[in-house]
């Protein structure tokens, strides 16, 4: 997935507009996407292939899926989604087989992996959308985005609320409660972690926890299971893989929290990524540090 490769901070401005949503459908608008490329906002597409399964959750949301014609191998979610062609890999993409789907929109994560690609799908008369989503604020902006494209700015509005309300819930709830410390863990040989630059640092602190790598700045880093057990967090969030190589590792035991049985297993599909259920992965997460507390 994608939080599992290097992540980049591309600071190109995307402002966009909300009366652009609103104007004729004759009429162009040109906004910038996080390439700092043009996107043109006039007829919706109807050949859209994505390959951020970000994009791809939120396509469904507003009930575009049926525009999808391909996918990433990550676009697992909803189940629908796997349906849509899978045209392989989201960074580094082979342009041949997605220009074979006929797309007449394009959608990439915004990672400098994926500037070449982008360029030849251009230059190749295919309209681009490269979109960083790294926090919780890239997802409202990235729905407001393509709510213009899809000239639907009301659904757009009524996904992006939702969100946030529900994330609201969580933070309310778990506001006075004590704030155990994480480690989460990513990735094992090299032993990666998650710092402040990731939403899924922002979660944490949403669900009532606190990031023992939040000095970190950057969204992850390789770190040493030295430096982990010096830092002695309460728990250990990871996926199932994760889970399970860390019990059976005994180099582990040097960490308290794994002689502790702290280690949580969380749904890394539903956690590693800031879409459409980024509330119900607040709420799944507050429930794992603070049992029973949101229903």
């Amino acid at each position: 997935m994608i939080f599992s490769h290097r992540s980049f901070r591309i600071l190109v401005g995307c402002a966009l507009a909300l009366a652009a949503c609103e104007q004729p459908r004759t009429q162009v608008a040109v906004q910038s996407d996080d390439f700092g490329d043009p996107v043109r906002i006039g007829q919706p597409p109807t050949r859209i292939v994505s390959l951020n399964p970000v994009t791809t959750e939120m396509l469904f949301a507003f009930g575009a899926g049926s525009r999808l014609v391909g996918r990433s191998q990550f676009d697992l979610w909803p189940d629908s989604a796997r349906r849509v062609p899978d045209l392989g890999n989201g960074l580094q993409p082979n342009v041949e087989i997605v220009l074979g789907a006929h797309p007449d929109l394009v959608i990439l994560y915004a990672s400098q992996d994926n500037r070449p690609a982008a360029a030849r799908f251009r230059a190749a008369g295919v309209s681009t959308l490269s979109l960083r989503t790294d926090h919780i604020a890239d997802f409202r902006r990235t729905v407001q985005m393509l709510g213009a494209i899809l000239r639907d700015s009301a659904r757009a509005r009524a996904v992006s609320d939702s969100v946030f309300r529900t994330l609201g819930r969580v933070r309310a709830a778990t506001t006075n409660l004590p704030r155990p410390t994480v480690f989460w863990h990513i990735w094992d040989a090299p032993l990666i972690t998650i710092g402040a630059g990731s939403f899924m640092t922002e979660l944490v602190d949403i669900a009532g926890g606190k990031n023992v790598y939040a000095d970190i700045t950057g969204p992850s880093a390789t770190v040493s299971l030295e430096d982990v057990a010096r830092r002695d967090p309460d728990f250990i969030l990871a996926g199932p893989q994760g889970v399970q190589k860390i019990s059976e590792d005994r180099r582990w035991r040097i960490v308290r929290a794994v002689r502790e049985g702290k280690v949580l297993k969380v749904d890394t599909v539903l956690v590693g990524r800031p879409g459409v259920r980024l509330g119900e992965a607040a709420v799944s997460l507050a429930n794992l540090l603070h049992p029973g507390t949101l229903h």
